[in-house]
């Protein structure tokens, strides 16, 4: 029985992404169906969520997530979870795997430590070109200090999450794609942790989650598509400092043929990513303490962000039947 699983949402026919991620051996490939996907999606060794399926899910969340909202990824989730999932990774239909995808995730490790407080940006670790991940605060794009600040020795680290880069397309926001566009290769290096303090953005393309921080997957629901995962990241990480985790990059892994995008409706998307990024740690740091469980820490933490207004209080009732499957 598979215990490492995939976790895609699609409104396409079978993708090339889809394909390969079908063919690999160690992993089981759940594809989450939404209302226009179309209703003869079938691809082999593939595990499909129909709408159908959802709904006959045993959970007190999904029967509130709303359609047409990439939100239904948490569908698959919990059919990983309630599979026996020890390990999921988070990507998307248009993230096509390279050979070495999925090899040799390990969670406990000795690598190169990024030690510095505050927001820095990873790109500049594996490219020379100028770019930055969505959620990165704008102020501070060029800001050459806080872009590429020095390493550590490595050290022997707890790592909570993976996130690996994505070629040719990757995660960047509409500013950079309004205005330069460039295709980045991103150069292959070992991974680099973020120490306690040190942040940067992650998104949900190429990413790996433990178990023991399978609560941390949630996805924002009340908040814009190109904020939400970009929220759940920057969340989660006092959360994992406080539960004495690590952050972890590593190198490119895909390369994303991206499906279509108007770039003038993803910037009106991110626009709280623009606003809020610096305020949500700021939050969120101070809400968590290290003698609460990673759930009860999400409580305080969107409990904090309604406070200030950065997510409306339907969150906390969606966030708590969330965290419900891990709360005996």
């Amino acid at each position: 029985m598979k215990t490492n699983f995939v976790i895609i949402t699609s409104i396409f026919k079978p993708s090339e992404a889809v394909q390969l991620f079908a063919q690999l051996n160690d992993w089981q490939l759940v594809v989450v169906g939404d209302s226009k996907t179309p209703k003869d999606w079938h691809y082999p060794g593939v595990v499909y969520l129909s709408p159908e399926d959802q709904l006959n899910m045993k959970s007190t969340l999904i029967d509130d997530l709303p359609w047409k909202t990439y939100t239904r990824k948490m569908a698959g989730y919990i059919y990983a979870i309630q599979n026996g999932a020890k390990i999921i990774a988070d990507t998307d239909d248009d993230n096509i795997p390279y050979k070495d995808w999925g090899e040799n995730i390990v969670f406990s490790n000795q690598f190169e430590v990024i030690q510095q407080n505050g927001f820095i940006n990873i790109y500049k670790y594996f490219t020379n070109e100028h770019v930055w991940p969505r959620g990165f605060p704008l102020k501070n794009i060029l800001n050459k200090e806080l872009s590429n600040p020095k390493t550590s020795n490595t050290e022997e680290s707890e790592i909570g999450i993976w996130q690996f880069l994505a070629d040719e397309d990757p995660d960047v926001d509409a500013i950079y794609r309004l205005t330069n566009n460039t295709p980045i290769i991103f150069n292959k290096r070992l991974p680099l942790i973020l120490a306690s303090g040190a942040i940067c953005p992650f998104n949900s393309q190429n990413t790996f989650f433990r178990q023991e921080t399978f609560p941390l997957l949630y996805l924002p629901v009340y908040v814009n598509f190109r904020f939400t995962d970009i929220l759940r990241g920057l969340v989660a990480q006092p959360i994992l400092w406080a539960a004495n985790y690590s952050l972890c990059f590593g190198h490119a892994t895909v390369i994303q043929r991206r499906n279509p995008h108007d770039y003038l409706l993803d910037f009106e998307s991110e626009i709280p990513c623009y606003l809020y990024s610096e305020k949500i740690i700021e939050l969120v740091y101070h809400a968590v303490t290290k003698k609460n469980s990673i759930p009860e820490n999400m409580i305080a933490a969107y409990e904090a962000l309604v406070k200030e207004n950065i997510v409306i209080k339907d969150e906390i009732k969606l966030l708590n039947a969330w965290l419900s499957q891990f709360i005996k």
